[in-house]
């Protein structure tokens, strides 16, 4: 499969990639999106000279997010497991009698 060019640009510069289908493509420009609007808030709210700083802040924003949410996956499938656990202790023990 060929891969396809895409070019986005983030914080005034040009970045051409290539992805392997058009799914990748949109998630790519939708990335570059956010990134965009995440520097002009930041450049907004705060008093900020280089944009290596702004793009360290939107790095930490979009990491720190992910890993929320991978932990809070983490602890909801844990619960689910437990229930689960439970709730097959119970089916065995009225099986059982």
């Amino acid at each position: 499969m060929a891969k396809l060019k895409v070019n986005v640009v983030i914080a005034g510069r040009s970045y051409p990639l290539s992805v392997n289908n058009t799914q990748e493509e949109e998630g790519m420009r939708k990335a570059a999106k956010n990134i965009n609007a995440l520097i002009a808030k930041f450049e907004e709210n705060y008093a900020v000279n280089d944009k290596q700083d702004v793009l360290a802040m939107c790095a930490l924003q979009f990491a720190s997010k992910a890993e929320i949410t991978s932990l809070q996956t983490t602890e909801t499938t844990t619960e689910a497991l437990e229930k689960i656990n439970k709730l097959t202790q119970m089916v065995s023990y009225y099986l059982e009698k």
